[in-house]
């Protein structure tokens, strides 16, 4: 089998050459920021050449199916009704959370590739869950990184022509979107916030990672996850993430997600992909260090961005969830298109409940909530 690559894995392994290449930010230094480039205080020397070079020579990727038909089918009649948040698992690290009238989406990726190339690149095995045009309206979108499988321009600007939604970035990327004409752009370093309304407030965290889009900006942006807080209620959306003590740092800021959006995939080889994915079993301590009610897997079965075979995240993921004595009803995969619907109670310490659903997957339809420009 011809060996293929990550064009993100590739063009970091070019811009480790070029690390003191490209323009000083104004951004104050911090303990994640150097006055030049971003890096990550729990793991702060990068990976060398040596090794980047090993990685793209000795790789053994496993076949990929070239096309997986997604099973589940719309019903756009739903509504909800108080106190619930519908989950959408749409592709990737792309999902749609409905709650007290909002829609909001994380890293939406609509494009047939994540790549700068239209005919090379990561291609899609599965198509989205949700067709384009069957969106609701969107009041809120949150990137996590400039990678091109999480922060997809080409979707972006559709995203802006049709909702001109409110858009949070890392340091960094405000540029990258305010291009494609958006209104309502704002940048966030770890533990700001964003007041939405007074029942939503969204907080930029840290995440183990780093960035880059092209051969000299190599984590010249900030990369990230996100807490939103909905009177009280706490959600988690982990972005892209390797194992570290953030989670930990998250929970004890936060306190308990009731509700966290964790990746599963892309993580072989172990030995290098260790430093940007966590594997299963690292997901689920991180949903344990959260000490989230209830998990939802992100980031597997979309795009080939590493060794292992497209099923192994969700068989992984299960075998370590019973290392841990744990229920696949607190940590849940859903399929492209799936919607689960989360009750969540009055009292803040009360535990979510996953209701027992049957047939069709339903899609809960929402009157718009206007975002009003908050600057």
């Amino acid at each position: 089998m011809r060996k293929q690559f990550s064009l993100n894995l590739v063009l970091s392994a070019v811009s480790v050459l070029n690390t003191a290449c490209g323009s000083t930010s104004n951004y104050s230094k911090s303990d994640h920021f150097d006055g030049n480039r971003f890096f990550n205080p729990t793991q702060p020397e990068r990976q060398g050449f040596g090794d980047i070079a090993k990685m793209l020579l000795t790789m053994d990727r496993k076949p990929w199916p070239e096309k997986v038909e997604n099973e589940p089918k719309l019903d756009l009649n739903q509504r909800l009704i108080n106190n619930e948040i519908a989950v959408t698992f749409v592709n990737h690290a792309t999902v749609l959370l409905q709650f007290n009238g909002y829609n909001i989406l994380t890293d939406p990726v609509w494009s047939e590739r994540v790549s700068p190339f239209t005919s090379i690149g990561p291609k899609r095995a599965r198509e989205p869950g949700i067709p384009f045009d069957d969106l609701p309206n969107i009041d809120v979108v949150l990137i996590s990184h400039d990678h091109y499988d999480h922060m997809d321009l080409a979707t972006l600007g559709r995203l802006i022509d049709r909702f001109q939604p409110l858009i949070l970035v890392p340091l960094g990327d405000q540029e990258k979107i305010k291009t494609l004409g958006a209104k309502h752009v704002f940048e966030l370093d770890w533990w700001q916030s964003r007041k939405v309304s007074d029942s939503l407030e969204i907080t930029f965290t840290p995440t183990q990672h780093f960035s880059g889009r092209g051969l000299f900006d190599s984590n010249k942006s900030l990369w990230g996850s996100y807490v939103l807080n909905v009177d009280g209620k706490k959600i988690h959306f982990g972005g892209d993430t390797a194992y570290s003590s953030h989670f930990q740092q998250i929970a004890n800021r936060f306190g308990p997600m009731d509700l966290s959006l964790i990746p599963i995939g892309a993580y072989e080889p172990r030995w290098f992909m260790k430093w940007v994915h966590m594997n299963p079993e690292e997901s689920v301590q991180a949903h344990l260090d959260l000490r989230s009610k209830k998990s939802i897997a992100i980031h597997f079965g979309t795009f080939q961005l590493s060794d292992e075979a497209i099923d192994q995240p969700h068989i992984d993921l299960d075998r370590a969830l019973k290392k841990r004595q744990l229920s696949d009803s607190e940590f849940v995969v859903l399929k492209e298109g799936q919607t689960r619907t989360f009750q969540l109670d009055d009292s803040r310490a009360s535990r979510l409940r996953l209701p027992t659903l049957t047939g069709e997957w339903h899609w809960p339809s929402i009157t718009h909530n206007v975002v009003e420009d908050v600057e």
